[in-house]
């Protein structure tokens, strides 16, 4: 029998025990006959399953050790929650374990129902909770987006994309152009305002829920640059919009935080670089991401979106002359690979 069945006979056990005292404690009477269904996986190894019963419905998150640690969920949602971020309740725990047993914020995310007639209201819902997330103080025990971290993210395009993706070395002036643009990347990411950062705050992530949205996949969270998630929420890995409205949505951010007193950048164009920069950097990082999870985990679907996040940079590139070395370098790439990539 493969070991993801046997964790869910484990998790059915834990769970039939945890809902008996939920139910109790809630004053809710006997658990009824329910069902328990797939509710979503992701590229990390946890899965999610929906406990349904007589009205009633639960998300159990399943986060299998070693390779996932779900303490960091746990400690951020409770942190998410002072702010009166829409995140889920934590009914019942076993981290070492790694099941997790949550409220159901819904089963419709923003990907599922964006278009755009809605997308103005529901981003700007996305952005009041954004804003919430970001005015938190900067006290929790949380890492910090620094040095290593930004290199390390970055370093996934050369090893999995490059190495892995396309079967390239690079060689020593491609080296020096992916160092040159690496530190300008790295510099303009340190020298933003910092806060409260979520990693990945995009349509995917965020229900339809009440109140609106419900905030999923924080367990990332880290202290960092304050345009990331800003710049993640409007340049998703599986939708695009035009340039111009990107610009409008984030200069609507960019008043709103001001008239909040979080700390951005007081000039908007000096704010909309240092958003175009880091969302070069994470999409170099998701690129590499996306490579290895198809050479490393057997998930190829993920590449189908990789056309997408080098639309971004190309974009960028276009209108930042500070980034010519790493434009250079994806041309001698793409010429050596005889990809459009």
């Amino acid at each position: 029998m493969p070991d993801q069945d046997v964790r869910l006979q484990h998790l059915n056990v834990w769970l039939d025990e945890q809902l008996a005292i939920v139910y109790a404690a809630q004053g809710w009477g006997e658990v009824p006959p329910a069902t328990l269904t797939a509710a979503s996986s992701d590229a990390s190894f946890r899965r999610y399953f929906r406990w349904q019963g007589e009205g009633r419905s639960f998300v159990v998150m399943d986060a299998p050790p070693p390779q996932e640690n779900c303490q960091p969920f746990v400690d951020i949602a409770h942190l998410l929650a002072t702010a009166n971020i829409n995140v889920p309740k934590i009914y019942a725990q076993d981290v070492p374990r790694g099941f997790l047993l949550l409220s159901d914020l819904g089963n419709k995310t923003y990907l599922d129902v964006i278009d755009d007639d809605n997308a103005d209201a529901l981003f700007k819902d996305a952005l009041q909770a954004l804003l919430a997330l970001q005015q938190l103080p900067m006290d929790a025990p949380l890492p910090r987006y620094d040095v290593a971290l930004l290199r390390r993210e970055l370093e996934l395009f050369p090893e999995w994309y490059v190495g892995r993706e396309l079967g390239i070395t690079l060689n020593p002036q491609q080296r020096e152009q992916w160092q040159q643009v690496s530190q300008l990347l790295i510099d303009s990411a340190l020298a933003q305002p910092q806060v409260l950062v979520h990693r990945d705050y995009m349509p995917r992530n965020l229900m339809i829920s009440e109140p609106n949205p419900g905030v999923l996949d924080f367990q990332d969270a880290v202290y960092g640059p304050v345009t990331y998630d800003v710049t993640c929420l409007f340049k998703d890995a599986f939708l695009s919009w035009p340039e111009p409205r990107v610009r409008g949505w984030l200069n609507d951010y960019w008043h709103l935080a001001r008239a909040r007193g979080i700390r951005v950048q007081e000039d908007f164009e000096a704010f909309f670089r240092a958003s175009d920069l880091m969302g070069v950097q994470r999409h170099l990082k998701v690129i590499g991401i996306f490579s290895r999870i198809c050479h490393r985990d057997g998930k190829p679907r993920y590449l189908a979106d990789v056309p997408r996040f080098f639309a971004y940079i190309d974009a960028v590139l276009q209108r930042r002359p500070e980034l010519a070395p790493l434009a250079q370098l994806l041309l001698s790439l793409r010429q050596s690979a005889g990809v459009d990539a």
